[in-house]
């Protein structure tokens, strides 16, 4: 935890003379970060991605971050990792030790942070939400709070020197991402996807870069959820 102190604000410093960052919606985040359980779902373009979210936020209390298991076989980027936060998961395998450790964190007030697309976009624009951020939100009775990271680029990709918009939008209360009846499970959580989407689509539309496609969203259909067969799809 010292370390994180320590790194935090170099971080900080640091990325702000390279890239251009504007946080928008930060009392959102706020009305979450009181204590209660909360998830904070974002899009995934970058690997730092996490680190940008972190120095928007700026908060002392270190999240709990999760991050695909190849990141951490770079010692450096591991040990990076593993100071701010971050859990390795490993990616479809159905790694429910790793969502338990989560969700019991998540429940004693921690942040978690979890990108629902499960890996990175190529082209900037929202993939297929995955099940692992929703099951953790309902098991630790979380609010779940849409984050939209936006980069000024014509690829919408990270690169040096560019501006970005790390956008925070109004969470999405606990009590909706509980599932009632386990017997529409997988019908739930297909609404609860398609809520996080729409909630994600329009932190882009009301606040892309001029010039920016907003609109051109990708409308790819959620596929079939694998909680039927007992698994999150992760």
């Amino acid at each position: 935890m010292l370390l994180y102190w320590i790194i935090l604000p170099i971080v900080w410093v640091l990325a702000r003379l390279v890239w251009r960052i504007e946080v928008i919606g930060l009392e959102n985040y706020k009305a979450v970060r009181d204590g209660r359980a909360y998830v904070i779902a974002s899009n995934h373009i970058a690997n730092l991605d996490p680190v940008f979210i972190a120095i928007a936020v700026m908060d002392w209390r270190r999240m709990c971050v999760l991050a695909k298991e190849e990141l951490f076989k770079n010692p450096f980027i591991g040990w990076f990792l593993r100071c701010m936060g971050a859990v390795s998961i490993e990616r479809g395998k159905g790694d429910t030790a790793t969502i338990d450790k989560v969700t019991t964190a998540c429940r004693k007030g921690i942040g978690v942070l979890i990108f629902p697309e499960g890996t990175r976009t190529k082209n900037g624009k929202l993939g297929i939400l995955k099940s692992g951020a929703f099951v953790i939100a309902a098991s630790a009775n979380a609010d779940m709070l849409p984050c939209r990271i936006i980069y000024n680029t014509k690829d919408g990709k990270l690169h040096l020197f560019c501006r970005i918009r790390v956008v925070f939008g109004p969470a999405i209360p606990a009590e909706e991402l509980q599932i009632t009846d386990p017997g529409h499970k997988v019908t739930a959580l297909r609404h609860m996807k398609t809520r996080l989407k729409e909630a994600l689509e329009t932190l882009l539309e009301e606040n892309a870069f001029p010039g920016q496609p907003a609109l051109e969203e990708s409308a790819v259909a959620q596929p079939p959820v694998s909680e039927a067969k007992g698994q999150p799809d992760l």
